[in-house]
């Protein structure tokens, strides 16, 4: 009977996924023509979103061609070695990308979380390691009541549908409310994000990834790495939907 449930489960998810694509169909976000292949987002659309294609191997920092296709590491990387093993950002942060982003960050456009988070679950699968549970960047408390949400967690949670993977929500929590990291140089932000973070509980987990919605300069998933691995975390990776 047990062996069952789950095929039961998947069968009904997946009429229930019919039904809402008879009611509601698929609306492209961007521009409004129907969208494809359950998404809402048309063909074209997702043909003009800015791919990252040319980066860093390391940190996914956007490269010229010739220095992406020796699949050396950046510059950056090279001199300050980040505590992350892995950067995943399929898209730079610009165009349609941003305009998903920041919709959904400061005007609550809860549909762009789950088409972003349905882009990037696309991505990984092709190119990225399975990790054992995902981590969103936590908010501290104030900025969580400010806005409303974690835009990060509305993403993840849409990733661990599509994929399966746990979702860990309470091991790491952010104790200083931070300045907004924006405006600010490398520097700055890696001084400003410093010891912003710890962690409640142990991470049973030998591979964690961080999930964000945008990476910059990488200080806030270093610090949250250092955490991990001094942990005893062996491998964490980042998944970020765009890089800037």
């Amino acid at each position: 009977m047990k062996t069952d449930q789950p095929i039961r489960a998947k069968m009904v998810n997946n009429w229930l996924d019919i039904i809402q694509q008879l009611l509601f169909p698929p609306t492209c976000i961007l521009c409004g023509n129907p969208g494809q292949a359950g998404r809402d987002l048309c063909s074209h659309c997702r043909l003009q979103l800015p791919a990252n294609a040319c980066c860093c191997p390391c940190c996914a920092n956007p490269m010229d061609a010739v220095a992406a296709e020796a699949d050396r590491s950046c510059g950056r990387c090279i001199g300050r070695p980040p505590a992350f093993d892995k950067v995943h950002a399929p898209f730079l942060y610009q165009d349609g990308i941003r305009y998903l982003i920041t919709g959904l960050k400061f005007s609550a456009r809860h549909a762009n979380a789950r088409l972003l988070a349905q882009l990037l679950t696309e991505h990984v699968g092709q190119n990225a390691q399975r990790p054992d549970c995902l981590m969103p960047v936590p908010l501290h408390k104030a900025r969580y009541r400010e806005r409303g949400f974690n835009q990060a967690i509305e993403i993840g949670r849409n990733v661990a549908a599509e994929t399966g993977i746990p979702l860990d929500l309470t091991s790491c929590r952010r104790r200083r409310d931070t300045p907004h990291q924006s405006g600010l140089t490398s520097k700055q932000r890696r001084r400003n994000i410093k010891n912003a973070f710890e962690l409640v509980r142990p991470v049973p987990c030998p591979h964690v990834a961080i999930l964000d919605d945008v990476m910059t300069t990488g200080s806030t998933v270093h610090e949250m790495a250092v955490l991990l691995k001094n942990q005893g975390v062996e491998r964490v990776d980042v998944w970020v939907c765009a890089r800037a």
